[in-house]
């Protein structure tokens, strides 16, 4: 299996922690040196292992602020 490399440019907020550890984080991301995106998953303790999640770009965060913003 390909090993997956990441780079956390920003940590932006921990939306939730479980009584394990693990920690739902909103992150600005670089997977394998591309360009940054946004993501959301979760991340054990240490950042030893990460959870499926969810990548977006400037154009889809734009469009999910403005969908939050409606609630």
């Amino acid at each position: 299996m390909t090993e997956i490399k990441y780079e956390i440019i920003e940590q932006i907020a921990i939306l939730s922690k479980t009584t394990k550890g693990w920690q739902k984080e909103f992150n600005l991301i670089s997977w394998n040196g591309r360009s940054p995106k946004y993501d959301i998953r979760d991340w054990a303790p240490n950042r030893e292992k990460m959870g499926k999640g969810i990548t977006l770009n400037e154009e889809e965060i734009g469009k999910l602020k403005e969908a939050l913003e409606k609630l």
